[in-house]
């Protein structure tokens, strides 16, 4: 039976938004945000050759550059100077998240509790810093090799990557501004208005190619087929929860009884969400993306060999994206719960799971029921990416079909509109708190 609060927010009505001022503020304040983030992707590096740009995009668009072109809403392809996006911050955090794990004094300090939390983000920028000019020198190289720096040399170089990195740095700014302020993940909906914005055109291109005969209309009603299947499984395993059963014992004080009451424990199916395949878009996007630039767009030299191994739907590029993949989820779901931790906490407050023992058994059962949960999201993660990459490589698509963007975009979607949903409900409890104390005056 749902509780109270379930029935309520089943029942709120978008009307309540026009009520709801500060959720409209917050709405707003990410939209402007979002729209600064759209116009940068527009502004062009400076000292690029855009028809020699142009061409080397057309070869280079069937591989890893096409992805990274896609997470940053078209701004490779302009050579924008958002170009570098918001991944070498994304990469930062996964070192940090593993460095946290396993170096002890990073550690204590994660659990100082607001100041160590700062302090860790402190070192996240520094090191997105570190990577964003480390990429942005390989970018800046590889666009003197391959001719498309009007005038090559140091300063060149210099200003490019003084362009780039201050772009990554001003994105990952307005992802932490639209998280603090606004609403929704900030890093998650940079990453989600680079896929959306590109959408219609990708759209218009795949209906154009069939309507030219490139593609089998048959073939156009498969894809759109396979893209609604993905959908509703995202939404259908995102939403999908393992509720354990948590039974408190009755105790008494004087004359009255209190507890004896059970809730639940929700486990999601998927943990880790849409951050398993992020993280590892990024990890193989650092090494690539300097391989596909100093390889020209060409096929020729070692750099050239491992942009063409690492393209889209080729088994090394298969395999490494799914091995990422299961490592993340299983990584990130031990990040973020952590079985002893909880296990605890209910002992301390006498709860416990129906024919578990208390402390280190209940541990050992709640390890137990995650890492099931953990191999069938993994499976789920690696199905819904890797299959429509290994289809729609042999038909020639546009990126924004695959499982990667599809799982973004659905999962941010949802996310937002469930924090949405959390300031109207919270909106709603504050207006019958106002009306409780008029009525007891």
């Amino acid at each position: 039976m749902a509780s109270a609060a379930e029935q309520m927010a089943a029942n709120l009505s978008w009307s309540a938004l026009g009520q709801a001022k500060d959720l409209q503020r917050r709405i707003l304040f990410t939209l402007s945000l979002l729209i600064i983030y759209r116009l940068g992707t527009f502004i062009p590096m400076p000292g690029i050759d855009q028809v020699q740009l142009a061409r080397f995009m057309e070869q280079a668009q069937g591989g890893i550059l096409g992805i990274f072109n896609m997470f940053s809403g078209g701004a490779v392809g302009r050579m924008a100077i958002l170009s570098l996006g918001i991944m070498p911050y994304i990469s930062s955090s996964i070192i940090m998240q593993l460095a946290t794990s396993m170096v002890p004094s990073l550690e204590a300090l994660k659990k100082e509790g607001e100041a160590g939390r700062r302090k860790i983000n402190q070192y996240t920028r520094y090191g997105t810093v570190v990577l964003a000019t480390v990429q942005a020198y390989g970018i800046a190289a590889g666009l003197e090799g391959s001719g498309m720096a009007l005038d090559p040399g140091a300063f060149f170089r210099a200003s490019a990557v003084i362009t780039l990195v201050g772009g990554t740095m001003f994105l990952m700014w307005l992802g932490e501004q639209i998280t603090a302020r606004g609403i929704g993940n900030g890093i998650s909906l940079v990453i989600f208005i680079g896929i959306i914005a590109e959408l219609p055109g990708a759209l218009a291109q795949f209906f154009e190619q069939g309507r030219i005969g490139q593609i089998n209309t048959l073939v156009i009603i498969g894809v759109l087929l396979l893209a609604g299947g993905v959908i509703y499984a995202v939404v259908y395993v995102e939403r999908a929860q393992r509720r354990i059963l948590i039974q408190y014992p009755r105790r008494q004080v004087g004359t009255k009884m209190f507890g004896g009451e059970s809730s639940h424990l929700p486990l999601k199916l998927n943990t880790a969400g849409v951050i398993p395949p992020i993280f590892a878009s990024s990890l193989l996007l650092l090494p690539t993306t300097i391989a596909t630039f100093a390889a020209g767009g060409g096929d020729t030299g070692v750099l050239g060999s491992v942009a063409a191994l690492l393209g889209r739907g080729q088994p090394l590029f298969l395999v490494i994206f799914a091995s990422l993949i299961v490592f993340f989820v299983f990584f990130y779901t031990a990040v973020v719960f952590n079985p002893e931790d909880v296990a605890d906490n209910l002992k301390k407050h006498g709860g416990f799971v129906p024919g578990i023992r208390p402390g280190k058994r209940t541990a050992e059962y709640l390890d137990f029921v995650l890492m099931r949960l953990s191999t069938v999201g993994a499976i789920y993660l690696v199905a819904v990416c890797l299959l429509p990459e290994i289809l729609i490589s042999k038909v020639n698509v546009p990126f924004y079909f695959g499982g990667t963007s599809l799982l973004i975009v659905v999962s941010v979607t949802m996310d937002t509109i469930t924090q949405v949903q959390s300031h109207l409900l919270a909106h709603q409890y504050q207006g019958l708190i106002r009306k409780s104390k008029i009525r007891g005056r």
